[in-house]
Order: C-alpha cells, then structure tokens, then sequence
C-alpha cells in the first residue's frame, strides 16, 4: 500500500491519483479569482492590496491544507466572499471601525466556533436540521453559484427598479465567449469526457487570449508583496465594546452558516452524505473552518471556511483529502504566478459555474413536497440565498420558519432542541444585522 493510498484511502472511496489532481486543478481555477477580489474589496476597509494578495493565499494554503490531510474531505477553504464585503463597507464603512478591530472581530468568532465544534455543538445542530432543509442547501447554493456565474460572464446584468435584473449585450465578445465556453464545456460532458470543466477553462481562456477578447497577463512570474503591514494587526481588545457586539453577532452567525450549508450542499451533490442526510465526521472539517478562522486574522484576511466552488471539483470526480492537497499545492505556486490566475476570465470561470449550479440541482428529487412545514422554510432558503445574493440571508430564514411552522400545525415536539438554538441564533441575526 503507497503512501499516498495510506493516508488518503482512494480505493476505498473509488477514486484514483488521476482523477484526485486533475479534480484539484478544477477547483483551483473556478476559485482562483478570490486571489485578487478578495484584496480589491478588502482595500475599501483600508488593508494593502498586495499584502492582502499574499494573506489570502497563505490562508487558503494552510486551511485546504488542514482539511486535506486531517478531514480528507475534497472542500478547498479560502476567504469567503460576502463576509469580506462585510466587513469591508458595512464594519468599516458605514460603521467607521478600523480594519484591525474587525479582523479581531473575525478572532474571537475563529475561537468561538472551534469551542462549539469541540464541544460538540455543530455536529449537533447539523444533525438537528430536517432532510428537507438540508437538501435545498445544495439546491439554493446550486442557484446562487449559477446567479454569480451569470453575473460575473455579465449574461446576467442588474438593470433598474422595474427589472431588477435583465440580459446582457448578447452581441458582445466576452459573453459570446462565456456563451461559447457553456456550450463546450457542456459537449464535453455530454460526451462523458473526464476533465470536462477543467478543459473548458482552458479552451476559454486560451480563444479569449487568441482573440484578443480577453487582456492577456504581462508577466507570468512575480515575487510576493510584503506582508508585514497586515500581519498580526489585529485589534483585540477593540472587539469588547457593546456596540461591537452585534458585529460579532454577525460574522459569527455568517461563518457558522456559511460553512454549514457548504458543506451539507456540496457533500448532497457528492453523494457523502448518509440515509440520515448527515455527513460522516463533520467534526473534521468544522475543526478545519474553527482554526482557519482564528488563523486568516493574524495573517491579516477575513473570514475563511468551505468554497461553495469545490463543488466543480467534486463533480470533476474529487472525492478524498488529495483534491484538496493538490489545491493547496497549486494557490502555493500561485504567490509566485499570480498575474497568470489573475489573467483567467470570468468569461472562462462563469461557464463552469453555470455548469456546477444544473448538477447541484439534483437533490431537489429527494425532497418530500408533502410536508408543508418543510418544504415551505426549504423553499425560501432556496429562493432567498440566490434572490438576495446572501447564504446567511436565505438560511436564518429557513431555520426561523421551520420550528414556528411546526408549532402551528401543533408538531412543537418534533422540534429538536438543537433547533431552537438556530432559531433564537437566527432571530438575533435579523434583528442586529446592519442592513
């Protein structure tokens, strides 16, 4: 036995090294754009672009690292995008709190998951949550990935109060591109071809560059910026003020949630999840979010956890902990070959994306339509997480409908403890959220 199917287990769970690396390689590149968005959102909160380039990676790095070889589970963990805008326009923006306390903020929430998670808690509530709430988090993260996929390759483009949202110039090249990448990658998987997406990427991204559509990058190679002016900058004690409370409130439900609907979607698409819909250890992997979170402050990045984008992996046939090693691997090479992940379109991205929403859509089949009291919460954490373009927005109000619903129909006792918690948790993330 090599090493490698040692420490991994790939026959166990039917997979091989092929098929392991090339899914990393896939999720890398759907998710390599947080490289430079998650620095270009967090320069509005006063942090240095270039610092924060090597903040994300070295964060990503060391949390995909972690859930690699401790969880071996395929999920890939960077900053989260929404948390980092967050913190961004609302704490330090409209709130007027420095970036240092709201990194510090994003500590104590780090510290208080990893407690919960130890204790017990997560897995818990996690086991708590009613199949069908579970299953329309695969469904309702399916849709959103697609909406931002549409967004991003701008066939999808906000329009005005009448049209909230409309299509984009159809004519233009970088949507006949994103436009002609879906197709691709879409006979490709057709064809049954292994690598579907991966090859659309590329495909993309090179008639992009051929084209001249698409800037290509000016270097292929640079030296990482310096990070020491975000480096451990955190302010703590900040933190402990009455109006910072609600803050915390708030990157602590987002974080919570977050990771917890990524993890239950992704894994119903996958097929890990249990006959109870539960996911085997998921202890590992909350472990994997809980450190991560006390670790990206100190870096000096946001709130980091599960990407919603190794979904494409997974269904590119990553199945253990080597997926995700081999994403770690690939944002390690990128400190030193960021122009060139920075180069790759959204036109190329998008289409993989849109791709990733159809098949997350499958566990729509295994919800029970019959039971108002959870289809109807279900529901509306699906159409909310993709309508507001918030997964929190859309989860809270899932788990504030579900046990008021059964209360109604006079099913109180079938409310398990643990989802009271979410309720009241909930509750209070509606009420102090800064809107």
């Amino acid at each position: 036995m090599t090493y490698i199917e040692k420490i991994f287990k790939l026959k166990e769970n039917d997979t091989n090294i092929k098929k392991e690396v090339n899914a990393g390689i896939v999720t890398f590149m759907t998710m390599a754009y947080i490289i430079v968005v998650n620095p270009a959102i967090l320069v509005a909160a006063g942090i240095p672009f270039g610092a924060s380039v090597v903040a994300t990676i070295i964060t990503a790095v060391f949390g995909t690292l972690i859930m690699g070889f401790y969880a071996n589970r395929p999920f890939a963990v960077a900053p989260y995008m929404g948390e980092n805008a967050f913190i961004a326009y609302t704490v330090c923006g409209v709130l007027g709190y420095s970036w240092q306390t709201a990194l510090g903020a994003v500590f104590i929430s780090g510290i208080l998951l990893t407690i919960l998670t130890l204790a017990g808690g997560r897995k818990l509530m996690c086991e708590a949550i009613p199949q069908n709430l579970k299953y329309s988090f695969a469904v309702g993260i399916g849709l959103f990935i697609t909406f931002v996929g549409l967004v991003n390759s701008k066939i999808v483009i906000l329009g005005t109060e009448t049209a909230p949202v409309h299509v984009g110039e159809l004519n233009s090249p970088e949507i006949l591109l994103a436009i002609a990448g879906f197709i691709f990658i879409s006979g490709l998987i057709i064809k049954k071809i292994n690598g579907a997406i991966l090859f659309g990427i590329i495909f993309t991204s090179l008639a992009g560059f051929l084209t001249g559509i698409i800037t290509p990058p000016e270097a292929i190679i640079s030296m990482p910026p310096d990070i020491t002016p975000i480096l451990l900058q955190l302010d703590i004690a900040g933190v402990f003020t009455w109006g910072f409370v609600a803050v915390v409130l708030t990157i602590f439900t987002m974080s919570f949630l977050d990771t917890m609907a990524g993890l239950i979607g992704v894994s119903a698409q996958a097929g890990f999840l249990d006959e109870k819909g539960n996911l085997p250890e998921i202890e590992k992997p909350f472990l994997v979010d809980g450190i991560t979170n006390i670790f990206a402050p100190l870096i000096g990045t946001t709130t980091s956890g599960a990407f919603m984008e190794s979904a494409t992996g997974i269904l590119a046939g990553g199945r253990t902990g080597l997926t995700a090693v081999v994403v770690s691997i690939l944002f390690s090479l990128a400190l030193f070959f960021s122009p060139l992940f920075a180069a790759i379109p959204a036109s190329a991205t998008g289409p993989a994306m849109i791709m990733v929403g159809i098949f997350m859509m499958q566990p729509i089949k295994l919800m029970n339509f019959k039971d108002q009291t959870e289809i109807i919460p279900a529901f509306v954490v699906i159409i909310l997480m993709s309508f507001t373009y918030n997964i929190g927005v859309g989860l809270c109000s899932g788990f504030v409908l579900y046990p008021l619903f059964k209360v109604i129909k006079g099913e109180w006792k079938e409310v398990h403890p643990a989802s009271w918690f979410l309720f009241a948790l909930c509750t209070l993330f509606f009420i102090f959220y800064p809107y």
